[in-house]
């Protein structure tokens, strides 16, 4: 699947902890969050909303990241979030 000129993408939903909102979009390459195409990344209000996005674009799986907004303040690595793959 190529979404723009990034050679790879890989589609994620971001879940922030104490937040009533998820970012849809892609990871690329060099582990940048972006949107799909040449849109800015979707927010949605739920993860059923979030995968009904993805799947409207023709996307099957995607990685569901969980971060806190405690890691981010403490400069945690992004390797440290939580991800894991779902099925849409």
């Amino acid at each position: 699947m190529q979404i723009s000129s990034t050679p790879y993408v890989q589609p994620m939903v971001k879940a922030i902890a104490d937040s009533k909102h998820y970012l849809v979009g892609v990871v690329d390459s060099n582990d940048n969050f972006i949107g799909l195409g040449q849109s800015s990344a979707e927010v949605v209000g739920s993860l059923v909303a979030a995968k009904a996005y993805l799947r409207a674009h023709h996307i099957s799986s995607a990685l569901l990241e969980f971060e806190s907004a405690y890691d981010e303040m403490c400069g945690q690595p992004p390797s440290a979030s939580y991800r894991q793959r779902i099925s849409l």
